[in-house]
């Protein structure tokens, strides 16, 4: 094989040549490389200023072609789409990297489709899985069996399965087809995948990631190693979360014999568009090499930026960071993601979605909030100015905190800790399907009402898109508070007929 040279960005470097070829275009895109933008010698104010308008997406639309000659074909590569997919396998550390234009959501539905190959087969996933898993297991028509996470004492969040739950379901069901797990969370805590990966590979299986948070993970020595130099067989990656590719754009990693890589390709080429995006592509090309170009030092700007903002919060106690766990500490997570920072309120006056509704009127837009929580994410493009944006933002709330508020909201539970509640350790295996439920099957019923009824639809709330309930389960007592709190606190949840969770749809009774 020949060497590789990462200065280059091969397909990107295609495109900037077709634009600059300026061809008489008889091929889709309709929009003829945004020509259809340009002016056309009208002197009316309402054209001028549409043509201003569109001078961005003008730029866009030069490099968005399609597959013709020299701009190769995603789905068959053999010119500078497999080039730069080799070179993105040699950066990350696989071997052999598949580029992604509908997110890690696609890349998750085929490694499911990859190891679920007839109806009833059986994966083994965690169970606090992002809800495009769980789209994968109704396509494969598998049945799951899920294994509780951890839950973290401190913060009262989970995080994955003991490799000891782990190992126990493999025992139970030693048919499996593999086990899939997501490492880092959301609030970027992270399990033990070394270990993991040894106790899955020691049954023979395959391990699956659902990496998407941690693109940038085994790629500076301050952040955790990544799954695949851990051992993972299958490993997909959001590039556009952590790392600097446009949204949308993903990869997916394999390495081993475990997976079958005919299958993978012929399972992506099933799922993605057969016009995939030339720009999303281009953006993971460009955004691989410019780690290669800067190397650790692509970091460096982001990680002084959110150090620079962890050592801050230390003068506003009313705040309480998630911080990492203490060598010798027995946690629910051993690594936690630098560029990840999550916030609560000690005093319990403001709850994460009334932390987030601040920020945002003070110009600081979170990820994510939660019952307890909110999550603000870095990144190596995050800058000194942002850090102290935000840090002055939360002075501010501070402030308020100190002042204004007498009466403390009641103590809220976090929707995730019913987790450790409600589930077994290993669940049976659960049949998913798409066959959607006849309109005659369910129920709707106020909230308080559905206690020991089985819930008919899924319960999600987003973000993080982590389902609390899934359909068929049956709705205990331990459950409804917590539901009853994300209604009060005005989570939005999807998989409902009711966003509000005012009711829920639950099975009919026999």
């Amino acid at each position: 094989m020949p060497s590789l040279n990462h200065e280059r960005a091969p397909l990107y470097e295609a495109l900037l040549e077709y634009r600059e070829r300026k061809n008489h275009t008889f091929h889709v895109p309709g929009h003829k490389n945004g020509q259809v933008y340009e002016k056309e010698g009208q002197d009316k104010q309402q054209v001028r200023s549409v043509y201003e308008e569109q001078t961005v997406l003008r730029h866009l639309m030069a490099l968005d072609v399609t597959e013709i000659t020299g701009t190769d074909d995603l789905h068959q590569p053999t010119g500078v789409i497999q080039e730069a997919q080799e070179l993105a396998a040699d950066c990350f550390g696989a071997e052999e990297t598949y580029f992604l234009v509908n997110g890690s959501t696609v890349g998750n539905l085929a490694l499911i489709l990859t190891c679920c190959t007839e109806p009833g087969d059986v994966l083994i996933v965690q169970r606090n899985v992002h809800k495009s898993i769980l789209h994968g297991l109704m396509l494969a028509g598998a049945h799951a069996v899920f294994v509780t996470p951890q839950l973290d004492a401190q913060s009262g969040l989970p995080t994955a399965p003991t490799v000891a739950a782990i190992t126990e379901a493999l025992e139970h069901y030693p048919a499996a087809r593999g086990v899939l797990l997501c490492s880092p969370n959301y609030y970027g805590m992270g399990v033990d995948l070394h270990a993991m990966a040894k106790a899955v590979h020691a049954h023979g299986k395959p391990l699956l990631i659902d990496e998407a948070h941690g693109a940038h993970y085994g790629l500076h020595p301050d952040l955790p190693l990544s799954a695949i130099q851990c051992g993972a067989d299958g490993v997909v990656q959001s590039t556009h979360k952590m790392l600097s590719s446009l949204t949308m754009s993903a990869m997916l990693h394999v390495q081993g014999d475990r997976l079958d890589r005919r299958l993978i390709q012929q399972r992506l080429a099933m799922l993605q568009s057969s016009s995939p995006s030339y720009p999303l592509m281009a953006s993971l090309d460009v955004s691989r090499r410019w780690i290669h170009i800067r190397g650790a030092d692509a970091f460096t700007r982001g990680l002084e930026a959110v150090d620079w903002f962890r050592s801050s919060m230390e003068l506003l106690p009313n705040f309480t960071l998630l911080t990492s766990p203490s060598l010798g500490e027995e946690a629910a997570y051993v690594t936690l993601d630098p560029f990840k920072v999550t916030v609560s309120d000690r005093t319990g006056q403001y709850s994460g979605y009334e932390l987030q509704e601040m920020l945002e009127e003070l110009g600081c837009v979170p990820e994510m909030s939660d019952v307890r929580h909110v999550v603000f994410v870095f990144s190596l493009g995050s800058t000194m100015e942002d850090a102290k944006a935000l840090f002055h933002a939360l002075e501010q709330i501070y402030q308020r905190n100190m002042e204004a508020r007498n009466s403390q909201i009641p103590s809220c539970e976090n929707h995730t800790e019913i987790l450790s509640k409600t589930s077994m350790l290993v669940s049976e295996p659960i049949p998913f399907r798409l066959q959607p439920l006849a309109a005659n099957a369910w129920d709707t019923v106020p909230l308080e009402q559905a206690v020991h009824r089985k819930v008919a639809e899924m319960v999600i709330p987003y973000p993080p898109g982590i389902p609390l309930l899934y359909p068929g389960e049956c709705i205990s007592e331990e459950m409804i508070r917590p539901l009853q709190q994300l209604s009060q606190q005005g989570a939005k949840c999807q998989g409902v007929h009711d966003s509000t969770l005012k009711t829920l749809r639950v099975l009919r009774n026999e």
